[in-house]
């Protein structure tokens, strides 16, 4: 059979699978069982459990389940919430306050959080209500949620981050977390920048500042001090990677350490809390690394049929220039995650397109992290974005059309930050370089 042929079947039987519905694991599953019946026949599944067996004991992998273990620590214990009036307080009483709330919390979080999901059904839920009591602009603060949750996968740590650095060969993982630092910030700023022209621009978005009790400053002192057992968690995540001190896996358990710290300092900690934060992070990563085995078998079974090679040889013979393969590269991911999960995407890119970024000679920091920050705008690109169905969800009385208004303009300033980006590759490896 020729390469072509084996692609496109692969691919259509995959993508057809996910269409019925299915799990994102139990597509590639039923793909890769039958691909291994179908090519090996039953003595292919030697290869499917040597994949499953390499995946579970790579030491790279020990970063997922401690990251998520983390994240949970902190939101199970309430401690987002000490920060949350901290900055608040911080802020004061200037208009449009909570969407600014909302971004600089959803900063943090991405420091704290790799999941877009997790931060908009959060923000919709606890800050969303709050703002229609206080007459906010509903499209706005929509907005305003949906950006600064997307911010979560891009600022490290970041759960997909490591799922790339563990496929990808030959790139670091601190690199890769390290290299999002400076997107996520400037993306945050974009943000923040476009919301002072909304209100510049349209009055009535933002309720006029309630007269009060101004936050004296000895209470902004105090707001700030509650904000530092957080600096000691990203410390013992970021700082320690930045310093060298640390590989990505012993900064994620110093983490895990800084959150039940954090937890104790607030007097939120208990073990009930600790034993539901486990029992969450474990059923989170078996689905990951069920998914991430089902996808690296799915790239040797490729690989087997000869249409990687074949893939690679066409490319390399295309008379294209560098710059028009990265932008047909990055248009692929755009499209299709509108309409299939940017997991499984992820998964499915990585075996394909690691060759031609090596053909091409693309700095594979910069790419990878380019990668990362489209497909996280495919998450909240209409009609089938998750970020979109987890505010849908957390909010109540908030309509889909609604949501899918307030996505467009996120989509335009990722799509704006993401040709920066491509244009000053700086931003991206000037911090790994450090490393």
């Amino acid at each position: 059979m020729e390469w072509y042929w084996a692609l496109t079947i692969a691919l259509v039987i995959l993508f057809g699978l996910m269409a019925t519905g299915l799990p994102v694991f139990s597509a590639f599953l039923i793909a890769n069982l039958g691909g291994v019946l179908l090519v090996m026949g039953p003595r292919g599944f030697g290869l499917f459990s040597n994949s499953i067996y390499q995946t579970v004991t790579s030491e790279t992998f020990v970063t997922i389940p401690l990251f998520i273990l983390m994240g949970e620590i902190l939101f199970r214990s309430g401690s987002v919430e000490v920060l949350s009036a901290a900055l608040d307080k911080l802020i004061g009483r200037v208009r449009g306050r909570l969407y600014f709330l909302i971004v600089a919390l959803s900063t943090v979080f991405g420091a704290l959080s790799g999941s877009a999901v997790a931060v908009a059904a959060m923000l919709g839920r606890s800050i969303l209500p709050q703002m229609k009591a206080q007459g906010y602009n509903s499209g706005l603060a929509n907005f305003t949620i949906l950006g600064g949750a997307s911010l979560a996968p891009i600022i490290p740590p970041s759960l997909l981050v490591i799922v790339i650095g563990s496929l990808v060969n030959n790139v670091s993982i601190a690199g890769l977390l390290i290299a999002g630092l400076v997107p996520g910030l400037v993306l945050s700023l974009m943000m923040a920048a476009y919301i002072l022209v909304r209100m510049r621009l349209s009055p009535e978005v933002a309720p006029p500042i309630i007269e009060g009790p101004t936050v004296s400053r000895r209470e902004k002192l105090k707001a700030a001090a509650s904000t530092l057992p957080f600096g000691i968690v990203i410390f013992f995540v970021m700082g320690l990677i930045l310093l060298g001190v640390a590989t990505p896996s012993e900064a994620a358990a110093s983490g895990v350490v800084g959150a039940a710290f954090t937890s104790v300092i607030y007097r939120r900690f208990s073990l009930e809390m600790i034993w539901g934060a486990l029992k969450s992070s474990v059923v989170i990563t078996s689905m990951i690394m069920l998914i991430v085995a089902s996808s690296k078998l799915f790239g040797q079974l490729l690989s087997f049929m000869g249409a990687t090679s074949g893939l690679i040889g066409f490319v390399g013979q295309l008379q294209i220039e560098p710059w028009m393969m990265f932008v047909v590269l990055m248009l692929v991911p755009l499209i299709l995650c509108m309409f299939i999960d940017q997991f499984a995407f992820l998964l499915l890119a990585i075996p394909l397109y690691e060759p031609i970024i090596r053909t091409f000679g693309f700095d594979p920091m910069w790419f990878w992290t380019l990668f990362l920050i489209n497909l996280t705008i495919g998450s909240i690109t209409p009609p089938f974005g998750y970020t979109l169905f987890a505010l849908k969800g957390a909010a109540d009385g908030v309509s889909l059309t609604e949501i899918y208004r307030s996505a467009w303009p996120v989509v335009a300033i990722f799509l704006i930050g993401l040709a920066l980006f491509s244009v000053f590759p700086p931003l991206i490896t000037t911090l790994p370089a450090l490393l």
